[in-house]
């Protein structure tokens, strides 16, 4: 049997399937722990690894701080060291914060709303014109 995942670039990526039969001909299984027993499986569950990288967009951020709308989201944002370059002073790189409403974002929206109620004033307006036209 083939069973088709999508990969992160969008195709379907092929995969070979050998049934459901699990034998020592197998070389590799891909397992998922759904629930964990009473003793640790050593090098698997008795380690506990770290998030690498912190949550980027404006929402999540504010849910993990429990901050209110009030509060700047930029102070908050989970930076990732970088490794030391020697002689260098250290840096660190954190995510572009997405959906945070800046005041080019609030910019466009009003030029957005402003471009609609002119279409809307201008068609008014023709429907009147037109309207005129035909009364004559």
């Amino acid at each position: 049997a083939v069973v088709s995942t999508q990969s992160t670039g969008g195709e379907r990526k092929r995969k070979s399937v050998r049934g459901c039969i699990v034998d020592s001909q197998l070389s590799v299984l891909s397992l998922v722990i759904v629930k964990k027993g009473e003793q640790d499986i050593p090098g698997l569950t008795d380690t506990t690894v770290p998030r690498r990288l912190g949550p980027n967009r404006v929402g999540r951020i504010r849910k993990m701080f429990n901050l209110s709308k009030e509060d700047d989201v930029r102070q908050y944002v989970i930076r990732r060291p970088l490794p030391e370059k020697d002689g260098k002073k250290p840096k660190s790189k954190a995510p572009k914060i997405q959906r945070l409403v800046t005041p080019v974002v609030l910019q466009r929206k009003r030029k957005r709303m402003a471009l609609k109620r002119q279409r809307a004033q201008k068609v008014k307006q023709e429907a009147s014109d037109y309207a005129k036209l035909l009364a004559k």
